[in-house]
């Protein structure tokens, strides 16, 4: 998972509505989910509180007709949290579209590359 600007390319944020958007960050969190059974175990992995991964789940499941992620409470042994068909879905399309765009901008983050100074000269 990528977090912050520590890869180069573009960082794609899709505004559903004025409110309503999805990005690197809350695909990030909804991988994370699915890679590790657990909010508070995707967060981490992130850098992120569990509070602030459970706001960002919280919100996208109050946002789509159907939650995209499902917890079971319980603590460690019993607990967890999945995602559901939508959130594989939403998760599935935002990746897709990450890939979109990265091909329909190489042409021209490679301009802007050859544009840049070299790294030497700006220390």
């Amino acid at each position: 998972m990528k977090a912050g600007n520590k890869t180069s390319g573009a960082r794609l944020r899709i505004v559903l509505e004025p409110d309503i958007a999805i990005g690197p960050g809350k695909a990030d969190i909804l991988e994370g989910i699915r890679e590790t059974g657990s909010i508070a175990a995707a967060g981490r992995r992130m850098g992120m509180s569990y509070k602030r991964a459970w706001l960002l789940v919280e919100g996208m499941n109050a946002c789509f007709k159907s939650p995209l992620v499902e917890t079971r409470r319980g603590g460690q042994a019993r607990g967890g949290a999945v995602l559901t068909p939508d959130g594989e879905k939403v998760l599935a399309c935002y990746r897709r579209m990450e890939v979109l765009t990265a091909q329909a901008i190489d042409g021209e983050l490679a301009g802007l590359r050859v544009m840049m100074a070299d790294i030497s000269e700006r220390t």
